[in-house]
């Protein structure tokens, strides 16, 4: 092979970089070697002619066979590239939808068509974790909620749709947790292109990366790609033709699958392969907060979690020709704010779905939906998919880090740190591993260790993400309370002074959710209820006129014998009627008056009519034995259920008074103030002397706080009770019957003891 000028063929310029790396050689140390000028060694690995007397030389240092690796005769350019793409996007065809156009995640009990599934993805063009914003910056972008709380989920920069980020940027990395869509927006992208959808003049090329870095003899990209073409009858020439004409979209799936040993190596290749063929498409994938990568010439994005939209697409498409019909999903979903947190993440989304699918609801132990969903993201994400990842700190075990995710949620919503600095994270962290076995006592040792375990945590789980610069949050404010409240169950066993320190925030609103996961995951959760009504009865235990309230209560309950709990009659009478007597408005004044007309009239029919009136009129109800109490529904809400009679055999007093009040009203009925007054003057008497009700109590400004938090505590621990968990007979029917009763009634019931 001399006398002429060689030069590399296509497929063996990496091959010859390769080399040139492996020898522990650079340009600059073979140019020593070969005694030549630089010129001919830069065009030599730029595949350019040289002279065949310095190829031979150049190859022989390398260890390559200059024979195989020059560009031969016999390799012929292809003229008409045009139809060359057509032909073998034809050809790959069967491949790509193949590997690409199915789905199968989690616990699916066979794959789903792509197509069948998907919702379109957006993408955030700045990464949130690397905007640089204040803590209270974060608080003032979030959607505030009732007590506090917020969508995490929905802190965002501008969406716009993955295909035009796409179309936008001709070298793409895109970022995001695990579970965010991304392996499937890049299998939707292949599908599209092969399908003639989107960039039908390239030929798609779905690399996953974790089978490329392991696959055997370590073949370079390009002969990785030519291998796995191959099987469709493409030639290796005709894929590096593809290439030398910017032909490509190539599509690589999962840098951060690729294992430690091979990481190296596979980043070399990208960049490499993405030089070589520089005006060829790239789209790449990989977790965020996965590593440092670099990777100069390709645009950062990020996929952006699933809004409102997204998720009825998901669902709409999910229970599309199912039993369980979308609507209901969506329904229960929107009933339940906690859970729809969750529905932001397609792989937590797809949970949702096939929990849902198996009874047509969610369950009703919310805790043990969360814990499903964790393990999804701890393990089932990455073991159904036959991914093991290096393990930054090993003794760090699932359980193990479950406990550190605790330790942190504990520390941080007790001081209401939705939010927290990095550096706050990593305290927690390191109070936490230097106690486990063999570990450092050198502080910068176990500071090294607690950012790496931060940041592996982030990129392998996604419990904890980065919300701006150096400020992290857990991923959802639903798994920030489920850890908080497995802090004191599990971590802490329900101890004793858990349980009491656990019990000392019962008066916070935004400890509720804790309270009704704590109750869910306890084996039993006698002691923690039965602390809770210790808890409420002591709100109100020294209030003379608040406990007077309750003695009246008490006796009104047992008075008007109703076929209703007594506990249930009680709340009636305390939080619904008496004290609200003296404040009506013009509406509820009307309706009252119009009630009274009505039952005196023995006018059974409009006395149901008024029912919805009632409702509307904030369910005040006055206290006539006109309705009666009705039963406790799922919604927590006391509804009118039937009429009563006011005026029986044993009220003819009753009736005369209440007849002469009606007989002094104007006609028509012109309420103005001055006559409300009047009216409420007369009527209250009345009803004090034969119904003993309407008892001007005069609770002080404090006391009404002390009355409305002993009413938020109680309805707590009644939804605590109602609540998919375990509690003995014993100590359910104690709650039931000493709720809301005055101190000296619960004394004459025995306490359970356990």
């Amino acid at each position: 092979m001399t006398g002429r000028s060689l030069q590399l063929s296509p497929k063996a310029i990496l091959l010859a970089k390769q080399a040139l790396t492996t020898k522990g050689l650079n340009q600059t140390k073979l140019i020593a070697r070969l005694k030549c000028s630089r010129q001919p060694v830069s065009k030599f690995f730029n595949g350019k002619a040289v002279d065949s007397e310095i190829f031979c030389g150049i190859c022989e240092i390398l260890g390559l066979n200059a024979q195989d690796v020059a560009y031969q005769d016999n390799e012929v350019e292809v003229t008409d590239i045009d139809s060359l793409v057509q032909e073998v996007r034809q050809k790959i065809k069967p491949l790509i939808q193949e590997r690409c156009g199915t789905m199968r995640v989690l616990d699916m009990n066979q794959p789903i068509g792509l197509n069948d599934i998907y919702t379109n993805v957006n993408i955030l063009e700045k990464i949130t974790g690397r905007t640089r914003k204040e803590i209270t910056e974060l608080f003032q972008e979030c959607n505030f909620e009732e007590f506090d709380r917020f969508g995490l989920g929905r802190i965002s920069e501008k969406r716009v749709p993955g295909l035009e980020a796409v179309e936008k940027y001709p070298k793409l990395m895109i970022l995001g947790k695990p579970g965010a869509g991304k392996t499937t927006f890049l299998k939707y992208l292949a599908i599209q292109s092969v399908e003639g959808k989107f960039k039908t003049e390239l030929v798609p090329i779905f690399i996953t990366l974790k089978d490329f870095a392991e696959a055997k003899d370590k073949p370079n990209l390009l002969e990785y790609i030519s291998q796995q073409l191959s099987t469709c009858q493409v030639t290796g020439n005709h894929v590096v033709e593809i290439f030398q004409h910017n032909k490509g979209l190539v599509l690589l799936d999962g840098l951060d699958e690729v294992r430690e040993e091979d990481n190296q190596r596979v980043l070399k290749e990208i960049r490499d392969f993405s030089d070589q063929f520089r005006d060829n498409r790239f789209v790449m994938t990989c977790r965020i907060a996965a590593k440092e990568y670099s990777f100069e010439k390709f645009s950062e994005v990020e996929v952006a979690d699933f809004d409102e939209q997204q998720i009825a697409t998901f669902a709409n498409n999910w229970f599309k020709n199912q039993a369980v019909k979308p609507e209901n999903f969506l329904y229960r979903l929107q009933e339940n704010q906690r859970i729809y947190e969750l529905a932001t993440n397609p792989l937590l989304l797809t949970l949702l779905c096939l929990v849902f699918e198996e009874s047509g609801d969610f369950p009703a132990n919310r805790s043990e939906l969360y814990k499903e969903g964790i393990d999804a993201l701890l393990k089932k994400w990455d073991a159904k998919r036959g991914i093991y990842r290096d393990q930054v700190y090993k003794k760090l075990s699932v359980q193990r880090k479950e406990d550190l995710f605790s330790k942190v949620a504990l520390n941080t919503f007790e001081s209401s740190d939705y939010f927290f600095k990095q550096r706050v994270a990593e305290q927690h962290i390191i109070k936490y591993i230097r106690n486990l076995p063999d570990a450092s006592t050198d502080p910068e040792v176990l500071q090294l260790d607690s950012e790496r375990v931060l940041k592996s945590i982030e990129a392998q789980h996604g419990l904890l993400v980065e919300r701006a610069k150096g400020i992290y949050s857990f991923s959802h404010l639903t798994f920030h309370e489920y850890f908080t409240a497995r802090e004191f169950i599990t971590v802490q066993q329900s101890s004793e002074i858990a349980l009491k320190n656990l019990v000392s925030q019962m008066m916070e609103k935004r400890w509720q959710e804790v309270f009704l996961l704590a109750v869910g995951m306890s084996p039993s959760a006698d002691s923690l209820l039965l602390l809770m009504k210790e808890q409420s009865d002591k709100t109100i235990n020294n209030e003379k006129e608040i406990q007077q309230l309750l003695k009246w209560a008490c006796e009104k309950s047992i008075s008007v014998n109703l076929p209703y709990k007594l506990a249930s009659i009680r709340a009636f009478y305390l939080f619904r009627i008496d004290r609200r007597l003296s404040s009506l408005n013009r509406s509820q004044y009307e309706i009252i008056i119009n009630a009274l007309e009505a039952n005196l009239s023995f006018d059974v029919s409009r006395v149901y009519g008024l029912e919805r009136a009632f409702r509307s009129a904030s369910e005040l109800a006055l206290d006539l034995e006109l309705a009666t109490v009705g039963e406790h529904t799922p919604s927590g809400q006391f509804q009118l259920t039937r009429a009563y009679n006011l005026v029986n055999r044993n009220d003819e007093d009753l009736k005369q008074a209440l007849s002469e009040l009606i007989a002094e009203l104007p006609k028509p009925l012109k309420p103005y103030n001055y006559e409300k007054i009047s009216f409420i003057n007369k009527l209250k008497p009345i009803m004090i002397k034969h119904r003993n009700i309407g008892h001007d109590w005069q609770l002080s400004g404090n006391q009404e706080i002390l009355l409305n938090q002993y009413s938020y505590a109680n309805k707590l621990l009644i939804d605590c009770l109602n609540s998919d968990c375990y509690v003995s007979r014993e100590v359910r029917q104690y709650i039931e019957d000493t709720l809301l009763l005055p101190i000296c009634e619960i004394e004459k019931y025995s306490k359970p003891n356990f």
